[in-house]
């Protein structure tokens, strides 16, 4: 057991964390040069999409389901509100702001999803081993840590 973990130490190319990110990096670098003639970015068509799936969630919601720091995810949500892709409205009890595609915004989620079925393919044809599925699992259950 010894031995293993001083080859492990030693070994910071496998290190999860490094490759994780670089992983990440790589997928959301391709992912923005895809989208950019849509005017929005990676981050920006998964706010798209989680609101297309899950309409009228508060900020809050929102930031937890997508694992998006809520600073972050309230810039971007500006952002899209000003090209009137989303619509924010105060909620009914407390102070929540709800968020919900305009009706540009679910077109334009619609134009969108021919291209991002495309590079998933490609994505997945590019994870041949370990296999796509595999490769997704082990990826989830890293996200709940």
């Amino acid at each position: 057991m010894h031995g293993y973990m001083r080859a492990m130490q030693d070994d910071f190319s496998q290190c999860m964390v490094l490759n994780t990110r670089m992983a990440a990096r790589a997928v959301t670098r391709h992912a923005d040069h895809r989208l950019r003639r849509f005017g929005v970015t990676a981050a920006q068509f998964n706010i798209l999409t989680t609101l297309n799936d899950h309409p009228d969630r508060s900020v809050t919601e929102m930031a937890n389901s997508i694992a998006m720091e809520r600073s972050t995810l309230s810039r971007n949500l500006d952002l899209l509100e000003r090209k009137g892709l989303v619509a924010k409205q105060a909620a009914e009890h407390g102070n929540r702001r709800i968020v919900a595609l305009s009706e540009a915004g679910a077109e334009l989620v619609e134009k969108m999803l021919p291209e991002w079925r495309k590079w998933q393919a490609e994505l997945r044809d590019t994870l041949t081993n370990p296999d796509f599925e595999g490769a997704i699992a082990a990826l989830q259950q890293l996200a709940k840590l």
